[in-house]
């Protein structure tokens, strides 16, 4: 008896997994520096810890700025490889600086350009993406891309790991540590830049308002709900402030932020099938509705257990809003995809910001009281996102 091979519908297009593989090469590279930098910056460059607190402010500010511009001027131009390319190009540059400097400003430079490059390729690169997936199968592209992205997070820092144990904490180490992860950087813009390209419609005397007014007006409602449901956002950091609060050790800690990862890496393509499946809208909202169970849970969470659980539905929520709404995205603007992911990561980025900081500020008070907040935004974008019926207006377009 032979199996039925499978449908065209339901095969992933080979460059989908090269897409992949460029992004788990950067992320494998990037997570190697990141999880050594804030002790590098603190320790051995000198730095306070202020000075992190704005650098990383100004990095998550950076990744967002150039979303906007890249978005328009890839649609504009109809290209994707070109622009995708230029942004991990950027990326892997800024890692140059590393190997000749380890100073405070040449350390704060690096990690400012090296996330405008990150900003820079991520809505050409997903333009690029939904083109060659086919709507039947677009959810899980986007969660094997993400499953390959976040394999580079789980694997940079255990290799950071094991050099550090290996050559011992010292400067020439963390210099050795830049040297190798230099290298996957290096061979991930390699890989895309044998990769053909997929151009999309051209606008060329397009600006950046017209392009605004055109874009679809489903697309212009999802807005909102993602909009709201980002000033509910709180960063991972909490969540390890409240797993060593109820009494992991720091090593502990680095394990949850690997078990948050690997729960991404599995679950990503079963919820991308998923919402194939059963719509994409429903998958956005479900994703909203578990960052509201998880922060209503965080409220009261008190043992290990609840951590640890806590931690793997942190990752099952990160695959859906990092994967599932971009896929939803390309649905509601089938052609300004870049400019509309451009658009979405900027809002979204913007918003962060304030959001950090009125969690931060709540958590001082009271951290309970922060997760509430956070659970009752949440659930103000699942009224919003139903009011708005984004897709309900795509399809009347």
């Amino acid at each position: 008896m032979t199996t039925a091979p499978p449908k065209k519908s339901e095969r992933l297009h080979p460059d989908v997994l090269k897409l992949g593989l460029v992004s788990f090469l950067t992320d494998l590279s990037s997570e190697m520096i990141f999880s050594v930098f804030a002790v590098f910056f603190t320790t051995v460059a000198g730095a306070s810890s202020a000075l992190l607190g704005l650098i990383e402010g100004l990095a998550d500010f950076s990744a967002s700025s150039l979303n906007y511009l890249s978005g328009w001027l890839s649609d504009r131009s109809g290209r994707r490889k070109w622009f995708a390319t230029a942004g991990y190009g950027f990326s892997t540059l800024a890692k140059l600086i590393l190997l000749v400097s380890s100073s405070i400003v040449g350390l704060s430079i690096f990690r400012v350009i090296e996330r405008l490059g990150k900003g820079f390729r991520g809505p050409p690169r997903d333009a690029w993406l939904s083109s060659i997936a086919v709507k039947e199968n677009r959810g899980y592209a986007f969660g094997v891309h993400k499953a390959l992205d976040k394999s580079g997070a789980v694997l940079g820092p255990l290799v950071a790991y094991g050099l550090l144990s290996w050559l011992g904490e010292s400067a020439s180490t963390y210099s050795t540590l830049f040297l190798v992860a230099f290298i996957p950087a290096v061979i991930s813009v390699a890989v895309l830049a044998r990769m053909p390209d997929q151009p999309g419609q051209v606008h060329p005397r397009e600006s950046i308002a017209q392009n605004w007014k055109l874009l679809s007006p489903g697309f212009k409602r999802f807005l909102w709900p993602a909009g709201v449901f980002a000033l509910a956002y709180f960063s991972l950091g909490f969540i390890l402030i409240k797993a060593h609060d109820v009494g992991f050790s720091v090593t502990e800690i680095v394990l949850l932020y690997a078990l948050f990862n690997t729960t991404c890496v599995v679950v990503a393509p079963l919820v991308g099938k998923l919402g194939d499946r059963v719509g994409r809208s429903r998958i956005v909202v479900l994703g909203y509705a578990v960052y509201a169970g998880i922060s209503l849970w965080l409220m009261v969470a008190s043992t290990r257990w609840e951590l640890i659980a806590a931690f793997a539905m942190y990752g099952l929520f990160y695959s859906i809003e990092e994967s599932q709404s971009k896929a939803f995205i390309a649905d509601l603007e089938p052609e300004r995809r870049a400019t509309a992911v451009g658009v979405y990561n900027m809002v979204t980025g913007v918003l962060y910001l304030p959001a950090s900081l009125v969690a931060g500020a709540l958590w001082g008070v009271s951290p309970a009281l922060a997760f509430a907040v956070a659970a009752a935004l949440a659930l103000a974008a699942i009224g919003v996102f139903w009011l708005q019926r984004p897709a309900t207006a795509a399809r009347r377009t």
